[in-house]
């Protein structure tokens, strides 16, 4: 058996969980998730806690266990803390701004970029050089935060870019170096 899909989902106070054919909605303070999972499976609320069964050992069954815990449970947390992503930008006129609620990025092109954040999620700069990104929903919150880093993803020679807080960019040598 999956030791992540065996796991209990704990249920925080004022979470609710409903669970019908082939989707679980989690309601909680913060918002409503729909999650949904394949409808082999069984999805139980015993004592304050969620529990994901399999029918069967079978490869798909198992294949879809631990995957559907886990998007029980990141919808779960969700709902009641939340998410978010740090992203810093660096290089020498490089910035970004807040213009309402969409987030325009100075990253060296001809104009300015535009990021408008889709429904349910906010974008957040108090530094010219930070962003932050934050919902309820754990892959569209990493989703639009790996979008904006596309923007200008970091250069492997300067390191100029926007990178994810903390993230280390290992640069290369320039051509000075080779001879």
């Amino acid at each position: 058996m999956s030791r992540i899909g065996r796991s209990p989902i704990p249920l925080a106070q004022g979470v609710e969980l409903t669970v019908r054919e082939g989707h679980v909605t989690v309601k909680g303070p913060k918002g409503t998730l729909e999650v949904p999972i394949n409808t082999r499976l069984e999805v139980k609320l015993e004592d304050g806690q969620a529990v994901v069964a399999r029918p069967s050992d079978r490869r798909d069954d198992r294949a879809q266990h631990g995957l559907a815990r886990s998007l029980i449970a990141n919808a779960v947390t969700g709902v009641t803390e939340g998410y978010s992503k740090n992203l810093e930008i660096q290089g020498v006129g490089y910035r970004c701004a807040m213009k309402g609620s969409n987030l325009e990025l100075s990253l060296g092109f001809s104009h300015p970029v535009v990021i408008e954040p889709p429904a349910g999620i906010t974008i957040t700069s108090s530094e010219p050089t930070k962003i932050q990104i934050s919902g309820i929903d754990k892959q569209l919150v990493g989703q639009v935060a790996a979008d904006i880093r596309a923007v200008r993803s970091p250069d492997a020679y300067h390191g100029k870019g926007v990178r994810y807080q903390g993230e280390y960019v290992k640069l290369k040598p320039g051509k000075a170096a080779a001879r």
